[in-house]
């Protein structure tokens, strides 16, 4: 990866993480009338709307190699939002996003066999602890909310990285965003219209400047380094929570968002020499070495049936030309 590479897709990674934080600040004000769910579907419609015409997909040329992960994505698209957006509810940004953060660690840590990694997995897990600090009066709905955000954002990741690399330019999120939109038509015919416009500029800011910030990134940099600097989003989402929405955080949450944050660095940046050469090459990132490996497994079945398709084409042609 070039130095220009690496400073482009730097400020292509903070402006995705500060444009997520501050929609998703802004979306909460609409709660009290729309709530999580109305938020959401306002946000999906949104970038549906905003997506499409600019990136233009043809679902009618879609092969079923770019149909299943595209639907799949749309899928992980509301179904992330609306467990981010419900703990936001419930227990504030900072801790949400932080509980969220969560999904890209794991990420990070599938498949990895060292004893690095191990201390790294107990390390996230004492961080959620000092976050949470569980007790009867503890959130747990919120708290559960969170962490299926997570389970998506990191489905999202490698997703992403798929539908990225088999569609060009902006199709795959604006096609994911319109099936997640339609997932969603029946919240918007139903719900009240009060505050709706705190949850455009959400679907603004958090949906369409953010998914697109993120494939445009996942082109260009290393998913190592697009790990690295994903470390911000709980930093970014605590201090929006704390300029837009006044959520301050007590010493212990912050330790907690520090410790997350912490062992996400350790566990993206520190390998052995193998996985530095293998994460600098910007060929997967050896920091997702087991999830993007079967991307990259996925993707050369992918190119070779398209190869076998076209061959045969090919010879059928030919065969034609010869009997004529």
């Amino acid at each position: 990866m070039s130095g220009r590479d690496r400073a482009a897709g730097l400020a292509i990674m903070l402006g995705s993480a500060a444009s997520n934080q501050t929609g998703a600040a802004v979306g909460a004000h609409a709660f009290a009338t729309l709530g999580p769910v109305g938020v959401v579907a306002v946000r999906q419609w949104v970038a549906a709307l905003v997506l499409l015409p600019v990136a233009r997909p043809n679902p009618l040329r879609f092969g079923w190699g770019q149909w299943w992960p595209t639907l799949l994505l749309g899928v992980v698209f509301a179904t992330m939002n609306l467990g981010l957006y419900t703990a936001v509810d419930r227990i504030g940004l900072g801790l949400a996003v932080t509980l969220e953060f969560l999904g890209p660690l794991a990420v990070a840590l599938v498949g990895s066999r060292t004893r690095r990694d191990l201390w790294c997995a107990l390390g996230a897990a004492a961080g959620v602890y000092v976050l949470v600090l569980p007790s009867g009066s503890s959130d747990w709905f919120g708290v559960g909310a969170g962490l299926l955000a997570a389970g998506c954002w990191a489905a999202y990741i490698v997703l992403n990285r798929l539908v990225g690399a088999r569609l060009p330019g902006l199709q795959a999120p604006a096609a994911a965003s319109a099936v997640a939109a339609l997932l969603s038509l029946p919240v918007l015919l139903t719900m009240s219209w009060t505050g709706v416009g705190y949850a455009v500029v959400a679907g603004l800011l958090s949906s369409v400047v953010a998914y697109s910030a993120d494939i445009i990134a996942l082109r260009r940099v290393p998913t190592r380094y697009f790990g690295i600097v994903m470390s911000v989003h709980p930093v970014f989402a605590a201090l929006a929570g704390l300029v837009l929405l006044g959520q301050v955080l007590h010493l212990h949450e912050w330790a907690g968002v520090v410790m997350v944050v912490a062992v996400n660095v350790i566990a993206v940046a520190v390998g052995s020499p193998h996985e530095r050469h293998d994460g600098d090459s910007g060929s997967g990132g050896a920091a997702l070495d087991g999830a993007a490996s079967g991307v990259r497994h996925g993707e050369r079945d992918h190119r070779r049936r398209l190869a076998g398709v076209a061959r045969r084409r090919s010879c059928r042609t030919e065969d034609r030309h010869a009997a004529a």
